[in-house]
């Protein structure tokens, strides 16, 4: 895989996931990152390699059997702790992590996050400090949730970058 760009496969996208039912947490990191990730924890071992393939995913198992199967591209996580299998991933497919990238995918329908317009038509779906404090909203199309930069946002960047996924 060469390409100018080491975030982007070889036609001009971002990685695409598909992470087998042992790896939810890491499914939901992913996507946090601002990839996206289906996490295939109802799917049989076959339809998720058949869906790799078709969709041009990243298979990424723990399951010794499952990546022995020919998917379109595969991650076998070593460890048990998701930050180390986040830096596997990274270092395998040199990922590069960005921030700006980060919070950009709704966590649990893994839907493009759209930037909320109108402040006042979230007033009512978030709680009242929230609302007094922060600035920026974005909200899923798909299922509504609402998100927004509160101090997660730091915590991800600090702990990433002591663990030296981001500069």
């Amino acid at each position: 895989m060469t390409t100018t760009n080491a975030n982007l496969h070889e036609n001009g996208k971002k990685p695409k996931f598909i992470v087998d039912f042992m790896l939810g947490r890491l499914a939901k990191w992913l996507r946090i990152l601002g990839y996206d990730t289906v996490y295939a924890n109802k799917t049989s071992a076959e339809n998720i390699v058949l869906a790799s393939l078709k969709e041009n995913r990243v298979l990424v198992t723990r399951n010794t059997r499952l990546s022995r199967k020919r998917a379109w591209k595969l991650v076998l996580i070593k460890s048990d702790k998701f930050l180390e299998q986040i830096a596997q991933i990274a270092r395998e497919l040199k990922l590069h992590l960005s921030e700006k990238d980060f919070f950009t995918r709704c966590t649990f329908c893994n839907n493009e996050l759209m930037a909320v317009e109108d402040r006042e038509s979230v007033k009512a779906k978030v709680p009242e400090y929230v609302f007094k404090t922060q600035g920026k909203f974005s909200a899923c199309s798909h299922c509504g949730r609402i998100y927004w930069a509160g101090t997660h946002s730091d915590l991800l960047s600090k702990t990433l970058k002591k663990a030296s996924l981001i500069k």
